[in-house]
């Protein structure tokens, strides 16, 4: 384990935030001329009026590029986006953080934003990644977990929160050099992980229908709320008491009061299934949820539940955040895209279909850094890593 603890001081705090990914240069352009076919004339003469084997080369990947850029703006209109230039895309990549020796599903993550630490779910793997964010390596890991679903760091105590699938327990570990610091038994499936740092609670999914509720000065399990099946995303309202609950086996969202610990209202969905990712959008006091079954986000007013708006969404969704500073959405999918959508009035139109990684479902929208974060599992074309994204401008 390494046992450093990285001190970042306040004119380098935040550096990482600056490094740029340079482009890939093709070559040098000539410049540029004032008729087409005086460009033709001189890029021919350069190939065959003279042994120019350089020249050549570069004519040949002019043509290359020209129709790769095509063919990506064709596959763009195929999707219902138009084409985008690199440069004008909402969401620029900025670096691919190396997860190590990591193989299988990897799940959800939480930040402790202190010490710019990351913390991943590596489901597959059994294990736990630790990535420092400053420096933009993996500074450690967790090994022998029970395929961990859900993370969550709570800071008043200063612990790390891992949910495991395979038996239901929720293991502690303390927030600087991740020593074990005690268990709490759930019983089966023990999964996404909420913090309430106002009520200095955490709230977890598990069970065939259950939110535990975690006592965080305790370290103990103080309640349930019940639910009619298996809790997959959830959100807490930071301006009522309410927790929202997608149960995509009862078909709807269970409106949950935190105050009496009860369930206090179902919104179906009908039409609609397997609905994961969730997230509030508090200015237009939203409710947004996706469903996999049809690809699509769905808006529901968060006052009576009635559905106000739909839009499609890229496929196999698995998280889903609101950029509020830009009035823009955020869904990662498995189909191996980041779709970015507009929050407008009672429609969120797509303005952008970036390609990915297949597999690459879960992120983390951090916007005390203004980055997304997307988790890559390992694949013939990718190594596992931590895709660091920048919204723009």
């Amino acid at each position: 384990m390494d046992q450093s603890n990285p001190s970042v001081s306040s004119s380098d705090r935040y550096a990482w935030l600056s490094a740029e990914v340079s482009p890939i240069a093709v070559h040098d352009r000539e410049p540029a001329l004032d008729k087409k076919a005086s460009v033709k004339g001189q890029a021919f003469s350069r190939c065959i009026g003279k042994p120019d084997a350089g020249a050549f080369v570069r004519l040949r990947l002019e043509i290359i590029v020209a129709l790769f850029s095509a063919a990506i703006g064709v596959a763009a209109t195929a999707n219902g986006v138009a084409a985008q230039p690199a440069e004008t895309t909402p969401l620029q990549l900025e670096a691919k953080i190396p997860l190590g020796n990591v193989h299988g599903r990897i799940d959800h993550m939480a930040v402790d934003l202190k010490r710019q630490r990351v913390f991943v779910a590596e489901l597959g793997n059994k294990s736990s990644g630790i990535v420092y964010l400053a420096n933009r390596k993996l500074l450690h890991r967790i090994a022998g977990l029970k395929r961990p679903q859900g993370v969550g760091y709570e800071p008043s105590a200063d612990l790390l929160y891992v949910a495991n699938a395979a038996d239901g327990s929720v293991r502690l570990f303390e927030g600087n050099e991740y020593k074990p610091a005690g268990q709490i038994e759930l019983g089966s499936d023990a999964d996404n992980v909420r913090v309430d740092t106002a009520a200095n609670r955490l709230f977890i999914g598990y069970g065939s229908g259950a939110l535990a509720i975690i006592d965080a000065a305790t370290l103990s399990k103080i309640g349930d709320v019940p639910l009619k099946a298996h809790p997959e995303g959830f959100q807490i309202d930071p301006d009522t008491s309410r927790i929202f609950v997608n149960v995509p086996e009862a078909h709807g969202i269970a409106v949950v009061d935190r105050s009496s610990q009860k369930q206090v209202g179902k919104w179906p969905t009908p039409g609609r299934g397997a609905n994961f990712p969730m997230a509030v959008d508090s200015a237009r006091r939203q409710l947004l949820v996706i469903f996999r079954n049809p690809a699509e986000l769905g808006a529901f007013s968060m006052a009576d539940g009635k559905l106000v708006g739909t839009a499609e969404t890229c496929g196999d969704a698995d998280d889903l955040f609101v950029d509020a500073k830009r009035g823009r959405i955020y869904v990662s999918c498995g189909a191996g895209f980041l779709d970015v959508l507009e929050a407008k009035g009672m429609a969120n139109p797509r303005i952008a279909h970036i390609p990915t990684a297949s597999g690459a479902r879960t992120s983390l929208f951090v916007p005390e850094l203004d980055r997304l974060l997307l988790a890559v599992r390992t694949s013939t074309a990718e190594p596992a890593a931590i895709w660091v994204f920048r919204p723009v401008p």
